[in-house]
């Protein structure tokens, strides 16, 4: 269907994501205006094998499946109307407007469903698929707490305030874990509030919202003791030798992240063509941040360059088109927790480790301004970098202190 203002379609489909045991998926209707795709739940499943894909209904004559289709026009059919009164009204036509009408959530005012949805469809293109990945799991919490706390899927924005806030704290912090995730420990809840105030901040700026519901809540982190490898730890960790090979090849990566100061994430996506040549003449890392979008750019070590080349050519690294055979993340940290065990090493072994070893053991304990490796990690503030100058200044501190007792017991 087309107008002279815009274009605007209407199909059923089946999101077979969510396809379930019994071979049920949710039936749901994409309406599209001016190219821009949105999502409205029809509430009715459907097994995959009596849905016509081509047709956008059930497949079949029988009655159940006739009623069934009958449905899916009517809801169809209130789509169309719902957008040809916004054509006459005048009426700014998108999909969101669109769905909330047809959902009757325009008349209740904007629900929570409807910021995160709006946040999502709007900072998708924004923020990294990692942070993404986190706003969707507050979203889950979200949802639990609504239906476990309230009996509900849904409320609207106007009913929040400070006690739906310290709720949500209270949930998170005594829910239950669900298969192998670890609890929730303070800093955890924090972050899944953080997120919560944002998009409430961004529901304030459109107007959705009056009061802000976080007038009266402060936040409060707990403070993370850091703890990078010491030179010892790294070199104790390089010489040694590993008759397992996933073992070798793990501790090569999480060593050239200590070397380079790349984040997982960051590892995983080199490719040969991230490494270039620099202005010194010598070889360089060049990437772009996942979590970020800031450049890298980083000059190689010698032992990063070293570990580097241990890899050229291998089937697994160019198969995938990158620097490094890399495994998931999960897997990872589950052999680093083996590594750290066969080589004595007490502190826990992350790509986050490797990042603070870089920070601190590598360049601020040797003289590299703060700036530069605030550049190199990639950080949008110096700020988050001066968590590393404390690290390395209480170190100075202790061997100060360590010194003053040699001399003192030299003297007496």
């Amino acid at each position: 269907m087309k107008t002279k203002n815009s274009t605007f379609g209407v199909l059923f489909y089946l999101k077979k994501q969510k396809t379930t045991a019994k071979g049920t998926a949710p039936i749901c209707a994409r309406i599209t205006v001016n190219g821009r795709r949105t999502e409205i739940s029809v509430k009715r499943s459907i097994s995959v094998s009596q849905w016509d894909a081509k047709k956008g209904l059930a497949k079949g004559s029988r009655k159940e499946v006739v009623e069934f289709n009958m449905f899916l026009d009517q809801f169809k059919a209130k789509i169309i109307n719902t957008y040809q009164q916004m054509l006459v009204t005048g009426a700014d036509i998108h999909g969101e407007a669109i769905r909330d009408k047809v959902l009757g959530k325009a008349q209740l005012g904007q629900t929570i469903e409807s910021l995160i949805d709006f946040h999502n469809q709007h900072q998708k293109a924004i923020l990294a698929q990692g942070t993404m990945k986190n706003y969707y799991t507050t979203q889950r919490y979200l949802s639990r707490f609504l239906r476990d706390r309230y009996g509900r899927c849904d409320m609207r924005l106007s009913e929040l305030d400070y006690k739906f806030i310290v709720g949500f704290e209270n949930y998170l912090l005594n829910s239950e874990p669900k298969d192998h995730q670890k609890p929730l420990r303070n800093n955890g809840v924090m972050k899944h509030i953080e997120r919560l105030r944002k998009m409430v901040s961004i529901a304030i700026k459109l107007g959705w919202i009056p009061k802000d519901p976080f007038g009266n809540f402060k936040k409060h982190f707990d403070k993370v003791e850091r703890k990078p490898l010491t030179a010892d730890e790294l070199g104790r960790l390089s010489k040694r030798q590993f008759e397992i090979e996933r073992l070798k090849h793990v501790r090569d990566m999480f060593l050239f992240s200590c070397y380079t100061g790349l984040a997982y994430i960051d590892l995983a996506q080199l490719r040969p063509d991230n490494i270039v040549i620099g202005i010194n003449g010598g070889l360089w890392l060049s990437t772009c941040r996942e979590k970020t979008e800031t450049t890298v750019s980083v000059p190689l070590l010698p032992q990063a360059r070293e570990l580097m080349d241990k890899y050229k050519g291998d089937p697994r690294s160019v198969n995938k088109g990158t620097v490094f055979p890399v495994i998931s993340n999960q897997r990872m940290n589950g052999y680093l927790k083996e590594i750290a065990d066969i080589c004595g090493i007490r502190k826990k072994l992350t790509f986050h480790t490797a990042r603070h070893t870089f920070a601190t053991t590598i360049t601020l304990s040797n003289g590299v301004p703060i700036e530069s490796v605030s550049k190199m990690l990639g950080h949008t503030s110096i700020r988050t970098t001066q968590i590393y100058a404390k690290v390395v200044e209480l170190k100075l501190s202790e061997d100060m202190q360590n010194l003053e007792r040699r001399i003192s017991g030299a003297g007496s």
